[in-house]
Order: structure tokens, then sequence, then C-alpha cells
């Protein structure tokens, strides 16, 4: 005889572990903070054991957490796919749901989508943009690229793009502003800054490119924040300041001219772009399909050269 879960708590504590907090997971499933929280104790309770460790307003899973968070995003995937499944009509053409964060899909994803919907007409794309991990169980996605250090228990993950990181800024801040020929150059300029959310490890950040090449970043004459990448990447194509370039989200800027290299160094990123989605995912055609396009995608992405330097 099978055990009585509590579906609903479980549900709710998969979804705190997944985006780390329970206001947030509070938000996704529509209720109160509370109503989170005491989930998550009656779970606690209902297993006579911690699952979450408090403080700091932030909830981290322990070792038993993560375990049963895992195993509850595995066996919800699976129950979802099966009731897609269950929904789909036999010859209906059938729409792949991506989850991505807004800059990468903005500037890297969709200028290529036009080749995929050329090749492939029958798989249509819908796009989610969010900073969260999809919810796969409701959010009707089938597929997620995420940015991180590539923890998703109970998903099926594999690398899609490693990121290296550079300096980068329009060629005519060069030529018409304060000449940029060393990091100390940089103290005449305006710094443009991505606002990344705390996902673990190093950030790519411009202290983090100072600390890896062994220099020291002077104080920018201006400092300008944004919350999406797409925005610093913008901002710096209009001339606007210098960006941190990561590479996946600046090399079709650099390769056509509009961003340009002032420093070589080139210092490789803690953090990766991930293919993520359901084991089960894969045994479908169209998801196969857009795993194979994008791994092509990936391969034909222009390499970096010193055609993309400043001229001196």
């Amino acid at each position: 005889m099978k055990a009585n879960l509590p579906f609903a708590a479980l549900r709710t504590f998969e979804s705190v572990v997944r985006l780390q907090g329970f206001g947030r997971a509070a938000e996704e499933l529509g209720v109160t903070q509370s109503a989170v929280s005491q989930h998550v104790r009656t779970l606690e309770d209902w297993l006579g054991r911690r699952l979450v460790i408090r403080g700091g307003g932030r909830a981290t899973a322990n070792e038993d957490g993560l375990k049963l968070a895992a195993a509850v995003a595995q066996g919800f995937g699976e129950v979802a796919q099966a009731c897609n499944a269950l929904r789909v009509k036999p010859g209906e053409s059938l729409t792949i749901g991506i989850s991505c964060l807004p800059g990468f899909a903005f500037i890297w994803l969709i200028p290529r989508l036009i080749e995929f919907d050329q090749r492939y007409p029958d798989f249509p794309v819908s796009i989610l943009t969010s900073g969260s991990l999809a919810n796969f169980a409701d959010d009707e996605v089938d597929v997620a690229i995420r940015y991180g250090l590539g923890s998703y228990p109970g998903l099926h993950v594999e690398r899609l793009l490693t990121e290296r990181l550079f300096p980068v800024c329009a060629p005519k801040l060069i030529e018409k502003g304060p000449p940029i020929r060393s990091v100390d150059d940089l103290a005449h300029h305006t710094l443009l800054y991505d606002e990344i959310a705390d996902i673990g490890g190093r950030p790519p950040t411009w202290q983090y490119w100072a600390e890896e090449t062994g220099r020291k970043l002077p104080k920018p004459q201006r400092a300008r924040r944004f919350g999406q990448s797409n925005m610093v990447v913008q901002a710096a194509i209009n001339g606007y300041g210098v960006a941190l370039g990561r590479e996946p989200l600046v090399i079709d800027a650099l390769t056509d001219g509009r961003l340009v290299r002032p420093f070589p160094e080139l210092v490789p990123s803690q953090f990766s772009y991930w293919f993520v989605c359901p084991a089960g995912s894969l045994r479908t055609e169209r998801i196969q399909v857009f795993r194979d396009w994008l791994h092509h995608e990936v391969e034909r992405q222009p390499a970096i050269t010193d055609a993309s330097l400043a001229a001196s």
C-alpha cells in the first residue's frame, strides 16, 4: 500500500528549493509566503527531519532536502510529460516550449531561431523569458536554457555553451573619447555593470575579471547598472561606456564590428549555459531535434580573433 503522500507540500517544497526562497516560491505558486512556510514545516514534521536551513532571508536545502527535491522534480516532471503526451492529438503540430533568460533569448537565441523555423516548420517554438528555473510541471515548458554552475537536481542537464570574459566597447568610444591602452585608462570612462543574480560560485563581474588578470580595477568616471544583459550589450554598442563582455552575448557584435576589445586577455568564466529538461522529454522527436540543432548552432558560433581588437 502506498503512503498517503502530502503532494501539495511536496510541490511547494520543490519550488522553494528550486527558487532558493520562500518568497519566490510563493510568487510562483500564487500563495502567501506564510502558506509556503507552513507547507514546508508540515512536510518536515511528516518526515520527522529538517529539510531546509533558514536564515538571511534565504532558504537553502540540506543534504536530505536536496535528495528529496531532486526526486520530487523528477517525479513531477515525468507526470507532466505523461499528461502532455495524453493531451496531444495524433498528427497535431507540437510546440516546443523554451524557458531562458531575457538577455540570452534576445541576443543569442531569437536571431538563430529563424533558421530553425525554416528547417523545421512543423515544430513551432514558444519562448518564456524568466530569471528562474522553469517549473516543467506547470509552465508548459519543455526545455530550459539556464545560466550558472549546472546543478539542477532531478533533471537532464548538459552543457551547451561555455563563456569567456573581456571588456568591450563601441569603436567610436575609443576613436572620439579618451584612449583605452591599459586598465588604468578605464578611470576616464563609464563602466557598464550587469546585475547578475546570486546563483553561487564567483559570478562574471568586473572584479572577477580584474582578479583573474592580476590587475587592479580603477574607480571609473561613472558607473551605470542594468538589470538585463541585453541592455548592457546594447548600451555598449551605442557608445555609452565599456562593458564586461560575456562571449556568447557579444560574439555577433564583435564579428560584425559593432563592438571591439580594448585588451587581448580572455578570462574563462565559472558559469556556462546549460540545456535542461526532464529526462523523459528526450524521448520525443521534437526535443531531440531542438537539442541537436542547438548544439549545431553552438559549433557554428564564430571564434574570437585578433580582428576584434581595438586599433591601437
